[in-house]
């Protein structure tokens, strides 16, 4: 239910675009649309994440900014902006205090030799850079219709590969009894 509340702002931006081919009025839509979708997670869940925060300032700059300009440049470097700061977040995280932010995620559920969180956490770093990169491409050599359909299917796409990917890696790594001493819990 969460996974399809977090898109549910991009799957009205996708459903108003298909419906009219005017991506100003889809962008329009996406600010309100990403307005109530936190505002439900705040009654529901009393909190909000920082990286629900940052998508939605972004919404609201660069969205707002595609409207004021009538340019869909703006909106179209969105995912590009959030996929470099979470690299930008998981890089830091590797010098910034003892555990990665993969590992934060995850401790508590598995446990992994520091090297290999480490590789995990250098994996999401690469990730995110291409699929930041992969964004900007199909945006500025592909149809506007190619990047909206991208935006929604093919980023989500490749961030669930990549998370099939990084479970395999996990499954290799994992303590012998880490799955013992959890399942007593």
């Amino acid at each position: 239910m969460k996974l399809l509340l977090d898109f549910l702002p991009v799957i009205i931006f996708f459903i108003v675009y298909k419906s009219t081919d005017d991506i100003i009025l889809a962008t329009a839509v996406l600010i309100p649309a990403t307005l109530l979708q936190m505002l439900y997670t705040w009654i529901k869940t009393h909190k909000i994440e920082m990286i629900q925060l940052v998508t939605l300032g972004l919404v609201v700059i660069l969205g707002g900014a595609t409207i004021l300009f009538q340019d869909k440049t703006f909106i179209q470097w969105k995912p590009t902006v959030v996929t470099w700061l979470f690299a930008l977040a998981f890089l830091g995280s590797q010098f910034i205090g003892t555990k990665t932010i993969i590992q934060r995620l995850m401790d508590g559920t598995i446990e992994m030799p520091s090297r290999a969180w480490t590789q995990l956490n250098i994996a999401w770093i690469i990730f995110y850079l291409i699929l930041g990169g992969v964004n900007l491409y199909v945006a500025y050599t592909m149809s506007e219709e190619t990047w909206v359909n991208f935006k929604l299917f093919g980023m989500l796409g490749l961030t669930l590969i990549f998370i099939l990917l990084q479970g395999f890696y996990i499954s290799k790594h994992i303590k012998p009894d880490s799955n013992e001493n959890h399942s007593e819990n």
